[in-house]
């Protein structure tokens, strides 16, 4: 066992890791009550576990303030570095739903405005937006793993450095793609999305659906900015012995994600309204206007 500033290059302040922890609990067990209840699909529970690893990455960084070890300091860093990224997962999984849709019968609440027209674009095809962005976000995520794994090398430190930032410039390159084509389909008046029970049309729920996905992917992509200026800097520096720094780019914009999924659910985009009448009725191209 070691003092805490050996790994952190600063004291851990106490309570804060405890805090977190607590909240990253609660966000899980009431994502997973939202999946339920939404009957949204079960890909959703994504969001749920990933709030739940948050916790443990906390409670692992609230051990390393009394009991420092490499142990410790190591699975800390796992579970507060990789775990976000099945957040960008669930994004695209939601996207790729989206564009998947406009191509089959209608289903889930969704109107079939593109049915029978092969895709303009693979960019717009479901299977290229779901698997392309999970293959990228994967790959991402284990370089970021492996280069933590290494880093408990003293002697590899700066492969270990080099790993994550490659793993970390992966992701940013995707987040942009992804929010481009995010974008796209957002303007695109063809793509329409099923009307939650907080909206009042479909414009309103692609709206409200599209908020959300491009907003957690922005503050994701904050969150890697932040973490590579991290890494840059190294042991020691500004931005790595600067504990509020991470927990206003790491912690917050991790928590304000999981609200902003709280606040409107993906889940119940995916559902059918059949028992309403407006909610089957179609709705006019010329009303699609964003």
């Amino acid at each position: 066992m070691v003092e805490p500033a050996y790994y952190f290059s600063y004291t851990p302040i106490n309570i804060a890791p405890e805090a977190a922890a607590a909240i990253f609990i609660g966000l899980a067990v009431a994502l997973a009550l939202q999946t339920v209840k939404s009957r949204g699909p079960r890909w959703l529970l994504i969001l749920s576990v990933t709030a739940f690893c948050e916790a443990v990455g906390y409670a692992f960084r609230t051990a390393c303030i009394y009991w420092t070890t490499m142990g410790t300091f190591t699975a800390m860093s796992l579970f507060l570095l990789l775990p976000p990224n099945a957040l960008a997962l669930t994004n695209y999984k939601t996207l790729g739903e989206v564009v998947k849709s406009a191509h089959e019968s209608p289903r889930n609440g969704f109107s079939s405005t593109l049915r029978g027209e092969p895709p303009s674009s693979i960019f717009l095809r479901p299977r290229f937006i779901t698997w392309f962005f999970f293959t990228s976000d994967v790959f991402s995520f284990l370089l970021q793993g492996a280069g933590v794994g290494i880093s408990t090398q003293a002697d590899r430190r700066t492969l270990a450095k080099q790993t994550i930032l490659t793993g970390l410039a992966v992701q940013l390159f995707f987040f942009a793609a992804f929010l481009c084509i995010a974008a796209y389909v957002f303007f695109d008046q063809r793509f329409t999305v099923a009307r939650g029970p907080k909206d009042v049309d479909s414009r309103e729920a692609k709206r409200r659906l599209f908020r959300v996905i491009i907003s957690t992917t922005l503050l994701l992509y904050m969150r890697s900015i932040y973490r590579v200026a991290e890494f840059v800097g190294g042991y020691g520096s500004k931005v790595y012995g600067t504990e509020w720094l991470f927990y206003l780019f790491d912690t917050v914009m991790v928590m304000v994600s999981f609200v902003l999924y709280m606040q409107s659910f993906i889940g119940y985009h995916f559902q059918s309204h059949d028992s309403d009448p407006k909610d089957g009725a179609q709705v006019p191209m010329n009303r699609l206007i964003l």
